[in-house]
């Protein structure tokens, strides 16, 4: 996923971040629907609900995120999104030590902040990052609640909404130049890369994995990010930039490792 973004903020100059990205959605859906033929499978009607809002905020979340990476450098824009999946942990948690998490993640957020006058992030880009992380979040809760009874149609069928709504975004920014041969082909590529197999893989994981051994393969994306974003965009993290990243991971893996502990009832002993 973070090897496509990578790939596909080299066209924002042609086709711009919109354009981008409602290509890649709307590609995606196409080969999703192909590869897995949803419409053949009965049951769908009474989860369209949920699968509204999965899609709504898959087309959203990624809006935001390209918005994002287009503002400022992908490893730090992945860095403030993890803390959406954070926040879910967080959120469910009764135990105080994950408050610690929260506020690991809190101080790496800060330290990412233009606050200094020397900061050279762009206000708008850590918005949309935090915009991003926020459909994150409730991406993963709508995520868990259609992928145990759907499966891989969920993926299709979520793909299929978020191009509807990333769609007339794209058209409005770059009209036809959605269409020509060069842009179609290199938005397949980007589309398999950065869509198909990432929600498709995610979905399968999501069904296998106990939450907690997913959020902590989860936890290391922000300096997959930022070791992409130096591979092929070339961008460089100022040592404070790396440590607020370190932050954030330290912080996303320590709560999914907590949410592994059992807990213990009120009054009873440590064993």
């Amino acid at each position: 996923m973070n090897f496509g973004a990578g790939l596909a903020k080299h066209l924002f100059p042609v086709i711009g971040a919109y354009g981008i990205t409602s290509l890649r959605i709307t590609l995606a859906a196409i080969i999703l629907c192909l590869v897995i033929r949803p419409w053949k499978r009965t049951g769908v009607r009474q989860f369209r609900p949920a699968l509204l809002g999965y899609g709504a905020v898959l087309g959203l979340m990624n809006l935001f995120f390209y918005q994002a990476i287009a503002r400022i450098p992908i490893g730090i824009a992945i860095g403030i999104e993890v803390i959406g999946p954070l926040a879910v942990v967080v959120m469910g948690s009764r135990s105080r030590r994950d408050f610690l998490w929260l506020a690991a993640a809190g101080a790496g957020l800060f330290l990412l902040l233009p606050l200094r006058a020397d900061s050279a992030l762009d206000p708008v880009g850590i918005a949309f990052a935090c915009a991003a992380a926020a459909c994150w979040a409730a991406y993963i809760l709508c995520g868990k609640q259609v992928s145990a009874t759907l499966g891989r149609d969920a993926v299709a069928w979520g793909m299929v909404i978020a191009a509807l709504i990333t769609l007339p975004f794209g058209l409005a920014a770059s009209g036809t130049q959605l269409f020509t041969p060069w842009a179609l082909g290199v938005g397949i590529g980007i589309a398999i890369l950065s869509s198909v197999l990432p929600y498709t893989l995610e979905m399968a994981a999501l069904r296998r994995l106990p939450a907690h051994v997913f959020g902590i393969l989860l936890s290391a994306s922000p300096a997959v990010g930022a070791l992409i974003g130096y591979v092929v965009l070339g961008e460089r993290l100022t040592p404070l930039q790396w440590l607020a990243i370190l932050c954030i991971i330290f912080a996303a893996c320590g709560s999914a490792i907590s949410a592994s502990l059992p807990r213990r009832t009120p009054g009873e002993l440590p064993i």
